[in-house]
């Protein structure tokens, strides 16, 4: 994912440094031989090979693209962003140049556009985190591992765009652009690494996920069910229920519909050895109130407090240190950057299991929404919105659409 950081910590795991690269079919300044006059000096070293790893009449690349830039720091998407039009980009030597057609909405799109994750960041700088798309130009580095027409995913910062530069060791070939594959990068990831490495998941233990209906707890069920432990999910709809009993949930909670605690103290009266939650506030305080002894509670975030000034949600945690030594409970947060180590074994695994019909992968690409699907990138203020309302089922992903290319041969 010059790139933004997702992160101060976790800028060089999640967010690479794009490398610079020449303008188009230019040539670079080299020494001449050592004798040869000036009237028949050459270049040593050719540089026009960018004709041929650009290939802008092949694949139709236009001189100019849209993209999405945050201008102003402010957990309000629409105030911080704006849409506007550049040229396209050139990738570097060792770069690729992505045609986006899916990108990722993730809730900590706001946080990033408020400056949370990293303050020393400031406007203007690229939004999102995540995209799938055909490659369309390279440099000649990557040329070893890719060439013009692959389809690839990748998580980097800059991905709300047409057209994006994307570092070939950072890409992931993909059998086709499909959103699915796009719904494993962060969401997929995120479940995958934080119930293995923090959950510590034991078969027959119960495991509680909030906002299960959604990108990442549709995972984060899956993944424990997979386990062998009881899966209780959160959710807001009937609908979104019968998903989740469909993908493994034994017991699919309808907040609007029942009260969460008094379920918990009623089915659970041992506790819940694991929740996976990502809800905050009140949602937060019934989990660790029951929680079971040794009980583990990951935090993987707290959407509910992203939209105010200071995105944190109130929580009564003055007791919080004595409710976890009466259980011997922990609470441990994550955070996907600082986990990079494991990003490739998580993605392969995951990529492995939806190829044999072993994983969901749920997207949500605005069929439902008031205004329609989510086409373009003008779609994404839309698509953020729709996230935050709690309609989306699955993995929001937006579907861009590129200036027309009739003569591509992609």
């Amino acid at each position: 994912m010059a790139s933004r950081l997702l992160a101060s910590q976790g800028r060089r795991a999640a967010v690479w440094a794009v490398g610079g690269g020449g303008g188009r079919g230019g040539r670079a300044a080299t020494d001449s031989l050592p004798g040869v006059g000036a009237s028949s000096r050459r270049s040593i070293i050719d540089m026009s090979y960018s004709a041929h790893f650009m290939d802008f009449k092949g694949s139709s690349i236009p001189s100019s693209m849209r993209k999405l830039v945050v201008n102003k720091l402010s957990p309000d998407f629409r105030e911080a962003a704006s849409l506007q039009t550049v040229a396209v980009p050139t990738p570097g030597d060792a770069d690729l140049l992505v045609r986006n057609r899916f990108v990722g909405i993730n809730a900590s799109d706001i946080n990033y556009t408020a400056g949370r994750y990293d303050p020393s960041v400031k406007p203007p700088f690229d939004a999102g985190f995540e995209g799938i798309g055909e490659v369309v130009g390279l440099g000649l580095s990557a040329s070893s591992r890719f060439t013009v027409g692959d389809t690839v995913a990748y998580f980097s910062s800059g991905a709300f765009a047409e057209y994006t530069v994307v570092p070939a060791k950072e890409s992931v070939p993909v059998p086709a652009a499909r959103p699915e594959f796009l719904t494993l990068l962060v969401s997929g990831a995120t479940a995958y690494i934080a119930l293995k490495r923090l959950g510590e998941l034991a078969e027959g233990e119960t495991v509680m996920v909030t906002a299960a209906a959604g990108g990442t707890g549709q995972f984060a069920v899956q993944f424990a069910k997979q386990a062998g432990c009881r899966v209780i999910g959160t959710c807001s709809t009937d609908e979104k229920a019968g998903f989740l009993k469909s993908v493994g949930c034994d017991r699919p909670v309808n907040y609007k519909a029942e009260d969460l605690g008094k379920t918990l103290r009623r089915e659970c009266p041992r506790g819940v050895d694991v929740v996976y939650e990502s809800v905050g506030g009140g949602v937060m305080e019934t989990a660790v109130n029951n929680l079971a002894t040794k009980g583990r509670l990951i935090v993987i975030g707290f959407i509910s407090g992203y939209q105010s000034e200071s995105g944190i949600p109130p929580f009564g945690g003055r007791t919080l240190p004595v409710k976890l030594l009466q259980r011997s409970a922990s609470m441990r947060g994550f955070f996907l950057p600082h986990f990079m180590a494991d990003y490739r074994e998580a993605l392969g695994s995951m990529m492995q299991m939806f190829a044999e019909g072993k994983l969901v992968c749920e997207v949500d690409v605005g069929d439902s929404a008031p205004e329609g699907r989510f086409t373009g990138l003008e779609s994404v203020f839309r698509a953020v919105d729709y996230m935050y309302s709690g309609k989306n089922l699955g993995k929001v992903v937006v579907e861009v659409a590129p200036p027309s290319v009739s003569a591509s041969k992609l």
